[in-house]
Order: C-alpha cells, then structure tokens, then sequence
C-alpha cells in the first residue's frame, strides 16, 4: 500500500446538502449539461466545470486535483475502495472476509 489516506465525502444518504451545494448542482444540470469526454462545446464546457470543482476541492483538502475522484454513487465507490485495498494486499492472499452486517454494496 501506498500510506496514503483516502477521504470519503458522500453523505447524501444521512445529510442534507447545502443550499449552495444544490444551487451549482442546478446550474450544472441547467446549464453545463454535456458529456466531459465529448468533443462538442458543451462537453467543453462540461469538462471545465468538472476540472474547476476538482481544483476547489483539492485545494480545499490540500492535495493534487489528480488525487481526486469521482463516482457516481455509494455502491461504486465501496467496489472502487475494495478492489484498491485487494489488490494492495494481493501478496497476503487472494479473499476478503466480511461481516453479514455490511451493507448490501459490500456483500
């Protein structure tokens, strides 16, 4: 393993977001609603407000906008951070136990 720590920040599920957080979130589906890996100009533009919330997150934890991710939702970020961890410690085995009180993602 690499020693770096990982930072969750989905908590969509127990939190209400900020009237700021849904405000550019609004602006974003209104607005910059294009696909970041297009070729057109709204996926341009899509693609810039994808690179300009990486860097004001980055900055804001105090890291590299490339160590920033994004995923769509829970289930995909627990098989990310599972697989990651796996394949750190494949030289120690290859299983992963878990409790029968995990959430469904995980099981």
């Amino acid at each position: 393993m690499s020693g770096k720590r990982e930072v969750y920040l989905d908590n969509a599920a127990t939190t209400k977001p900020y009237r700021e957080v849904t405000d550019a979130m609004a602006n974003c589906l209104q607005n910059v609603w294009g696909n970041p890996s297009s070729l057109y100009q709204i996926g341009d533009e899509a693609r810039n407000a994808v690179l300009t919330a990486r860097q004001k997150i980055a900055t804001t934890l105090g890291c590299m906008p490339s160590e920033i991710r994004f995923t769509s939702g829970g289930t995909e970020s627990d098989n990310w951070v599972i697989k990651g961890v796996a394949d750190g410690y494949v030289a120690h085995g290859k299983h992963i136990i878990t409790t029968a009180i995990e959430h469904k993602a995980v099981l």
